[in-house]
Parts: C-alpha cells; structure tokens; sequence
C-alpha cells in the first residue's frame, strides 16, 4: 500500500485524527450522523473543503474515514486521485481529476445497487470489488485461487469461519475474569484512580519520528494523549491533542484546516472504549450485550480467544491471550458514507505497575496509516487536573 504522500492529506486533517474513527460494526448503527454530545455544531466537509459533490452533509471526521475507506479499497493514496500539486498547495484538493470523477459515479452506483437490491443495507462497497489490490477489479476467475492453498481467515474476521467450538470453550465471563486476574486482581485493580504516562509517540504527522508524549486517563471515563510535534524549520513545537472529557471529545492539530475539530458520531463511542479499557478491573462494566462463543484463532501465532460487546452502538470485539489472559487487540468499525472502516489497537509490552500489569505499547492501525506509542513511566493515582480533559486551545 502506498502510504508516502498519503500522510499529507492524513496531517492536514490532525495528529492521530482517523485513530478515534471507530464506529459501529458492519450491521450496527451509528450515532445520527453529526450529532455530538456536547452541543456543538459538527464541521461539515462542505464547509472547509471545495468542490464536495457526493459526500455532502456529513461531518469532517466521517468525510475523512471515506477518504481512508477508498484508499484501503484501491491501494491509492492522494496524489493518485488529486492533483500532484495539492502537496504543496491544499487549495489544489478541490481541483477535478479523472479518477475523482470516476470515484464520484462509483459512490453513486453503489449506493444504487444497494438501494435497488438490498433495500438499502449495505452489502456491497468500494472494497468489495477492488479488493485493495488494484484500481480495476478483476472480472476473471483465478485458478491459483481456486485449486491453491486458502489462506486463513483474518483474526479480525474469526466470527466468519465455520468451525465448532471445544465443548469446553470458556464462556465471556471467564474470558474477562481470567484478564482481570492477569492484570493483578479485582481488588488491587479497584483502588485504581487514574493513570498518567509519559513516552514517545511516532505516525504519519512525525514522519515516523518520536516525540514526547503525555496520556493522562481517569476512571471517571476521559482521556487525553498529547503529542508535542516539531513545525517548520525553526525548531517550533506545538500540541497535538485528542481529549475525551467523557461525553464530548476534540481533536486539535498544529497546520489543519479546522484547528479544533469536535468528535462527531461513533467516534465518541470509540473515545470512551479507549478511556474505559485503560482500567482492567472495569472492563465488565466498559460493554454491554457481551457475546462469546467465537472460534479460537491466531494472532503472530498466538493462540487468542474472542469477545466482543457494544459502546454505545459501537460494536467492539476484544482479544486475548488463551496463555497468559492479558489483552491483546482491540477491534472496532467506523460507519462511513460509503462503508465501514476498520480501527485496531495492539497492545504489548505489560508492565509491573504496583502490582497490576499494564501496557506500556501499543500499535493503532487504521486505513491511512499507523501511530505508535512507547510509555517509559507511569504514574497510577495521580490527580489529573480537570482541564486537562476539556477543549483544547485552538
């Protein structure tokens, strides 16, 4: 996948912006779209970007994961679709390319065949054909496909596969005990309060370098991470902030077309999955409707086992280890115009922290890219200062 000059567009939007794009799961159901919780006036992307034509009325966020949804599908990133020029010039965005015009009439005739066929269920999109392999789907049977070896199933997709379950599979409640218990027990994990760390942070806005880093969580539900990201030439550094204050979330970015952006949609529900997993012995109370009973599957060839339960309407599936019962990946979708896009967190690199384990790494890929983060210290039960968890300063 290309991914060089898509970090353009990606940092003019902001530092770690499709990383809080997590929706709902293909079936579920976002919030209306635009709506926030915190009253404010959602961004429309016809109200900062030029020349929108099919995707108007929805917010900046949802216009964003679209972008991030057609690259993932076509393995095309922007300078493929926009004019070189809009590298060094955003104005150039709006310009019209053949392939964006084609994208426009793609929209429309998917969006009419799922009209017209599934009465408006979503079961056909961009990715469907393409595939994320080539810009023009293949209309020919392959017969390396057909008579080769299958590959696995995608650990993401374990709810896909036919295959039976041991009779004596662990039920959800089993699942989250034996993680709660991994993670230091129920009783030492209640007295956690608060979490603040420091470390590195690296993504397509640093160009794959470390800066500094600040996460500051609380068990009231919020959550802020801050990223002190050089600018220029002359040594400036500036905040790129996502904070969530538990019912309302805004991500703020040095050089973006909207300096503060509220979070909009299921973005908020992701937001709150992130604040709520940061607390281990609150994980039961993190989901509701759990469901289990999924097959065992692999992950860098270990052995998982699966849940998943809902944030809001928010579907979210949870991965653990079947060895140690620490947490490994967290799955979750946004809803998009044109489908649902994919947000994953790896966590790794558990930690002794006053006797509770925790992670000091952790890995958020989704369809524009990748961001990294390395905590070297954490504080538990730290006060946090309130305004740490509000709308950051444009």
């Amino acid at each position: 996948m290309k991914l060089g000059s898509r970090r353009i567009l990606a940092g003019a939007v902001g530092t770690a912006f499709a990383c809080l794009l997590s929706v709902a799961f293909a079936g579920g159901q976002a919030r209306p779209t635009g709506q926030t919780t915190a009253g404010e006036k959602p961004v429309m992307a016809e109200d900062v970007f030029k020349n929108i034509q099919v995707l108007r009325g929805i917010p900046i966020d949802e216009f964003m994961g679209t972008m991030g949804f057609i690259s993932a599908a076509t393995s095309l990133n922007c300078t493929d679709c926009h004019v070189a020029e809009a590298i060094a010039d955003w104005d150039k965005y709006k310009d019209d390319t053949p392939i964006k015009n084609t994208a426009r009439r793609m929209i429309v005739m998917v969006n009419a065949l799922n009209q017209t066929n599934f009465g408006g269920k979503r079961e056909v999109t961009c990715y469907t054909c393409h595939r994320g392999s080539t810009l023009h789907p293949k209309i020919t049977p392959s017969l390396e496909q057909q008579y080769g070896v299958v590959p696995d199933t995608e650990a993401n997709e374990v709810e896909s596969v036919a295959k039976p379950l041991s009779p004596n599979a662990p039920t959800v409640d089993q699942i989250l005990d034996k993680y709660i218990q991994a993670a230091g027990g129920a009783q030492r994990l209640g007295t956690l309060t608060s979490l603040v760390g420091k470390g590195t942070y690296s993504g397509f806005d640093t160009a794959d370098r470390e800066v500094p880093l600040e996460v500051y969580v609380s068990n009231s539900g919020q959550r802020t991470t801050i990223a002190h990201v050089p600018v220029g030439d002359n040594g400036a550094i500036k905040d790129s902030t996502v904070a969530f204050n538990g019912s309302a979330g805004w991500i703020s970015a040095p050089n973006t077309f909207v300096p503060t952006l509220p979070m909009t949609g299921g973005n908020l529900d992701g937001a709150k999955v992130d604040a709520d997993l940061a607390f281990p012995g609150r994980i039961k109370q993190a989901l509701t409707n759990w469901r289990g009973n999924f097959p065992e599957t692999k992950i860098d060839d270990r052995d998982v086992v699966v849940v998943q339960g809902m944030a809001g309407k928010t579907l979210v599936k949870l991965f653990f280890d079947k060895q140690s019962g620490l947490l490994v990946r967290q799955v979750r979708f946004v809803d998009t115009k044109i489908g649902f896009n994919p947000t994953q967190v790896d966590y790794s690199d558990y930690r002794d922290v006053q006797g509770m384990k925790l992670p000091f790494h952790w890995v958020l890929s989704w369809t524009d890219g990748q961001s990294t983060f390395q905590l070297k210290d954490v504080q538990v039960n730290a006060r946090i200062d309130a305004a740490k968890f509000g709308k950051p300063a444009a």
